[in-house]
């Protein structure tokens, strides 16, 4: 997520949850050519954060959110200065299994 359009990728198919975006609709939303949309797209998929699912001529992209929740765990454990007792509520939130 090391450009800008990728961070805001993640963020509007958070936002569209279970139900995921066709390319085309990302591309639209953010306002990008779809041929950047696809490059960013591809690098999300290669790490994981998302997935997605052909659909006839389209593709669907979907947030993997067990690997998001596993990243946010995983910045956090060594958060708020090397004591990450001050953020436990966060990181128990994030953490949830629920």
């Amino acid at each position: 997520m090391s450009q800008p359009v990728r961070l805001d990728m993640v963020r509007i198919l958070i936002k569209a949850g279970d139900s995921g975006l066709l390319a085309g609709e990302i591309s639209q939303a953010l306002d990008i050519r779809p041929n950047t949309a696809s490059t960013n797209l591809s690098i999300l998929v290669s790490s994981q954060l998302l997935r997605k699912e052909r659909q006839g001529r389209t593709i669907r992209y979907f947030v993997d959110f067990e690997a998001i929740k596993n990243l946010l765990t995983f910045l956090m454990e060594d958060c708020c200065g090397g004591n990450p007792e001050l953020c436990q509520s966060v990181i128990d939130k994030v953490a949830c299994d629920n």
